[in-house]
C-alpha cells in the first residue's frame, strides 16, 4: 500500500507581498528559499519559505496580490497551518509575538498545547512543541536555531463531508487514524514532520477562497516512480487527478477530495538548489525556461521586495 509521509508543502493567499515577506521571513524567521512566479499568472509573485534548504515538510507557499478579496476560512479548505517548534521554545515564541504586538491565545488539543495567532491577512497559525523533526539551522532577526521553526507539525482540516475525507486519509494516503478528542479525529503519517493532522468530525459549513486561506495542502511522494503509482491509484478509483505537472522544484498532481479540499501530491526531489546554489537560495527570481523571453515584462510588473530585518509588523 502506498503511504505519504505526511504534508510536502501548503499555499495560501494573502495580500501584500512585502508584508508576507517581512511576516514569515521577520517575524516567524523561516527562510525565503524560492522567489518565482505563479505559472498559471505570471503577474503574481511565488514566494517559498522553509528552512534553511525547503526541506519537504518544511514549506509554506505564497500566491501575494494587493487589494486581494478577503476569503473565508471554512469547510474545503486547510483551516489551521501547525508549526512544529522544539520543545522548551513556547515561552520564547509567546516572548516575540508580544514583542510584534502579534496576538495571540493558547489552546489545547490530544494533550498538547498550541499557541494561535493570525499573519497580516488572516491566516491561521499554530506552533507547537514537538521532540519529533530534525532542527532547523536557519537563525534570522533574532530566532535563534535553538528556537527556530523545524518545518510543520501538521495542519487542520475543515470537510464538508468528514467521514469521506478521513476515508482518503486512512485508505488512499494511508495515515494511521491514532484518536479523537473534542469533534476532531487524528491521523499520523510516518515522517517526523507534517505528519499529524487534525480533522473535523462533523461537517463543516463551506469557507470563501481569498486572502487569509489556504489554496492546497500537498502530500509527499518520495519519488517519481512512486508520484506515477500515486496517480495510477487515482485513476483507479475515480479521482480524475490532473497529469503529472513539472513544478521546477517538485512534480505535481492534483485532485478534489470528497471534502472540497484540493489534495496535492509533490516529488520530494529536485529541491530548491536544482537552480541556485544553496548560499544564494530566494535572492534572485527565478523564472521557468518558457517565461524567461518575458522576463523584462514580468520584471516590471512585479513589485519590489527583500527579506530584511523588521521591527513591527
Amino acid at each position: 500500500m502506498l503511504r505519504t509521509a505526511g504534508i510536502h508543502h501548503i499555499t495560501a493567499f494573502v495580500n501584500n507581498a512585502q508584508q508576507n515577506v517581512d511576516f514569515h521571513a521577520g517575524v516567524l524567521g523561516l527562510r525565503l528559499v524560492k522567489k518565482t512566479i505563479n505559472f498559471d499568472a505570471p503577474d503574481v509573485y511565488h514566494l517559498y519559505f522553509g528552512n534553511e534548504n525547503g526541506s519537504p515538510g518544511t514549506i509554506i507557499t505564497f500566491f501575494p496580490q494587493d487589494n486581494a478579496r478577503t476569503g473565508e476560512i471554512g469547510g474545503g479548505q486547510v483551516s489551521i497551518t501547525v508549526y512544529a517548534i522544539p520543545k522548551g521554545s513556547m515561552e520564547f515564541w509567546m516572548n516575540r509575538l508580544d514583542a510584534f504586538e502579534i496576538r495571540h491565545e493558547t489552546t489545547s488539543r490530544f494533550g498538547e498545547r498550541f499557541l494561535r495567532f493570525s499573519d497580516p491577512s488572516g491566516l491561521l497559525i499554530e506552533l507547537v512543541e514537538r521532540e519529533e523533526g530534525t532542527p532547523s539551522a536557519w537563525s534570522f532577526n533574532g530566532v535563534p536555531v535553538e528556537h527556530a521553526i523545524k518545518g510543520f507539525g501538521g495542519a487542520v482540516l475543515s470537510s464538508v463531508s468528514s467521514e469521506n475525507t478521513m476515508l482518503v486519509l486512512e485508505r488512499v494516503l494511508g495515515l494511521l487514524r491514532i484518536g479523537e478528542d473534542d469533534g476532531l479525529v487524528r491521523f499520523q503519517g510516518f515522517g517526523d514532520i507534517g505528519h499529524i493532522i487534525d480533522v473535523n468530525a462533523e461537517n463543516a459549513s463551506w469557507g470563501n477562497p481569498g486572502a487569509g486561506t489556504v489554496h492546497h495542502i500537498a502530500w509527499r511522494a518520495r519519488d517519481y516512480e512512486e508520484h506515477e503509482k500515486w496517480r495510477e491509484l487515482l485513476v483507479q478509483i475515480g479521482f480524475q487527478p490532473t497529469q503529472v505537472i513539472d513544478r521546477q522544484y517538485f512534480n505535481a498532481i492534483y485532485f478534489r477530495e470528497p471534502g472540497g479540499i484540493l489534495f496535492e501530491i509533490a516529488t520530494d526531489p529536485p529541491g530548491f538548489a536544482r537552480d541556485e546554489a544553496e548560499d544564494e537560495l530566494g535572492t534572485h527570481l527565478m523564472l521557468p525556461e518558457w517565461y524567461e523571453p518575458q522576463r523584462d515584462l514580468i520584471e516590471q510588473g512585479l513589485p519590489k521586495i527583500e527579506v530584511r530585518e523588521v521591527e513591527g509588523i
